[in-house]
């Protein structure tokens, strides 16, 4: 990691109070992935593909006269606003490539965080959603289906409670309207870590749009004893138009085998609300090394009725082997 210290925040603090900053610091580091995989099945044979990676996150802040701590985030990454079709060399760049999430936070001891996010912002529900397999449905589902959770988007303001309680996190969040005729959306999060090995979590919230109305809940409870950590999550995005209904099952299991080496299974389980739909399901395995700052990663895994029907097109097979480093 590379420090560039002693940058004041004064600039930032001046936008935000009218009080003199302190001398902070700036740190930035970074990551950078390559891999290689490949999706057989139906109509999504297309071959072997490299894939690869590269960010910056730019972090820092201070604290100012008042007590108050003020921290900036910005991430630059060559990938952002680039999508990408499964098996296709097909690419949209976004207007604000590469420039990726940035934030401000403001807290005080006693008060809690405040978190302004220019973009990249994730609702207090959505922020805990991910499954406990590790989105394996975002291998097959992303091109042409996303499974919703609630609200995350630019412009956002998020709000981490202070302590109430040993073990116990609380967060909210806020996302102001957008266009005319669309109602403000709101979620929070409870998140206990109190006993040892074990987190519980809960969250609830709110999607709205100009003309629906939708609401996510999700849960989650994980356990760990010694080298084995297992975890189930659920997800239900309840929407005004049945076919946008979501909901997600799944299970996780990892096992370390020692302080490099760990190995994970898992299996997802996401369900459509247009009538006659079937469940999508997934599984798979995984295993890493971890050396340093040098992570090396295989997993395979498989999907089933992906677009919610049992054509022999929807299902499919992936693998992929990649290296990561973080520095």
């Amino acid at each position: 990691m590379n420090k560039f210290k002693k940058i004041g925040v004064s600039a930032l603090a001046g936008s935000l109070v009218a009080v003199a900053a302190n001398a902070g610091e700036m740190s930035v580091s970074g990551s950078a992935s390559v891999g290689l995989e490949h999706i057989n099945g139906g109509a999504a044979s297309g071959g072997k593909s490299w894939y690869m990676g590269n960010q910056l996150t730019f972090t820092g802040g201070g604290e100012l006269d008042n007590g108050m701590n003020v921290s900036l985030s910005f991430v630059i990454d060559q990938g952002d606003d680039t999508k990408s079709t499964s098996n296709s060399s097909t690419s949209v760049s976004g207007s604000n490539a590469p420039f990726d999430n940035h934030s401000v936070s403001i807290g005080m001891d006693g008060l809690g965080t405040v978190t302004f996010h220019g973009e990249g912002g994730s609702a207090a529900v959505a922020a805990m959603d991910s499954s406990a397999a590790g989105d394996m449905w975002d291998n097959f589902q992303a091109s042409a289906d996303e499974r919703k959770s609630g609200k995350g988007s630019n412009d956002m303001i998020t709000y981490a409670l202070p302590s109430l309680l040993d073990g116990l996190a609380l967060n909210a969040s806020y996302a102001p309207t957008g266009d005319a005729g669309q109602s403000s959306s709101t979620s929070w999060s409870a998140t206990y870590t109190g006993i040892e090995g074990l987190t519980l979590a809960y969250g609830a919230g709110e999607d709205n749009t100009t003309t629906v109305e939708a609401d996510a809940t999700a849960w989650k409870i994980s356990y760990a004893y010694g080298p084995i950590t297992v975890t189930a999550t659920e997800l239900e995005y309840d929407h005004g138009t049945n076919t946008s209904d979501r909901d997600m099952e799944a299970i996780g299991i990892s096992y370390t085998l020692s302080d490099e080496i760990s190995l994970s299974y898992g299996s997802e389980e996401v369900t459509d609300g247009a009538s006659g739909a079937v469940a999508a399901e997934f599984s798979g395995f995984g295993v890493s090394y971890t050396a340093g700052g040098m992570t090396l990663t295989g997993k395979m895994q498989e999907g089933e009725n992906i677009s919610y029907t049992t054509a022999a097109t929807e299902d499919r097979e992936l693998w992929v082997i990649g290296a990561s480093f973080a520095f």
